[in-house]
């Protein structure tokens, strides 16, 4: 049995990855199962999904511990999330990023494919969905089913749900990341990412009892919560703030859904960067165009 564990973020398609890979292995007539777990936040929040191939019928149903692939959907999940957890040395991995495989430290070292799939997507989807390029990666990195088989599944999948067009531009977005992965060794020198232990707040602890207290602008939390999960490193674009234009009207602050936006004495703002998710919304209302989006999750 081969297994499969995908890491992402809600909204950049690790579900539907994992999905149109076992359809992949079904149309080579294999048995295969596909499933997602995840927490409460949707889009942007940490997800997995997981996916099993097999010749014969597959009765076990739990998550998948041990993988024999890791994908990576989401560079900035090996810095807090421990995704190489399991993984086997004879394993391999497909990370969405710029760099070279050997410039990765995964924390163990195996052989690893990476592939610029954001900048794919974008060219291709015009949005930062990325399942369907990691995917075509993860066919040029193993050979688990074919890039004949990956296309059909992408197209089948894809076209059902959103129509020709889309299958087709999903396709292409395949093709171009199985020609554009870089196949090599990642580096195993760092220790595997811990998961911070969740500490009781101030509802849960027995009276009499005493907590440091933790503060976030604007909002005092008990250990773990919103300090340890920064979801500002979700962002694929940031808020670019012309103070010279900005003619104070704070349309901005009142409709930023998150509340990332900080209002100065002088009615002049600024972003809590940490948490901005880079969702845009400031610019569109903006009437005078001092904010506009830039590429990336610079700060």
């Amino acid at each position: 049995m081969y297994e499969v564990r995908f890491h992402g973020r809600g909204g950049q398609g690790a579900v539907m990855a994992a999905q149109t890979l076992a359809e992949a292995a079904v149309i080579e007539g294999r048995h295969a199962q596909a499933f997602p777990y995840f927490g409460a936040e949707r889009r942007g929040a940490p997800v997995m999904a997981f996916a099993r191939i097999d010749d014969r019928k597959i009765s076990i149903k739990s998550q998948v511990y041990e993988p024999d692939l890791l994908v990576v959907l989401d560079e900035s999940l090996l810095d807090i999330e421990p995704v190489a957890r399991g993984l086997k040395k004879s394993g391999k991995a497909v990370i969405n990023s710029r760099k070279l495989p050997t410039e990765i430290d995964l924390g163990v070292e195996v052989g690893c494919a990476t592939v610029p799939a954001t900048a794919i997507a974008m060219e291709f989807l015009k949005a930062p969905i990325v399942n369907t390029a990691i995917l075509g990666a993860v066919a040029r990195v193993c050979d688990l089913v074919s890039m004949g088989s990956m296309q059909q599944a992408i197209a089948n999948r894809f076209g059902e749900k959103f129509g020709e067009a889309a299958a087709r531009s999903n396709a292409a977005s395949a093709a171009a990341a199985y020609a554009q992965a870089v196949v090599g060794v990642c580096k195993g020198k760092r220790p595997l990412a811990q998961k911070r232990e969740w500490l009781p707040g101030w509802r849960e602890i027995p009276i009499g009892t005493t907590l440091d207290e933790r503060i976030i602008e604007g909002v005092a939390v008990g250990p773990g919560g919103a300090r340890q999960n920064l979801t500002g490193s979700w962002r694929v674009q940031t808020p670019r703030y012309d103070k010279e234009k900005c003619v104070r009207c704070l349309r901005c602050w009142f409709s930023c859904p998150e509340g990332c936006i900080k209002r100065e004495e002088d009615d002049y703002v600024r972003w809590d960067l940490n948490y901005c998710k880079g969702c845009g919304i400031c610019s569109q209302v903006c009437p005078v165009k001092a904010i506009d989006m830039i590429k990336g999750g610079s700060r």
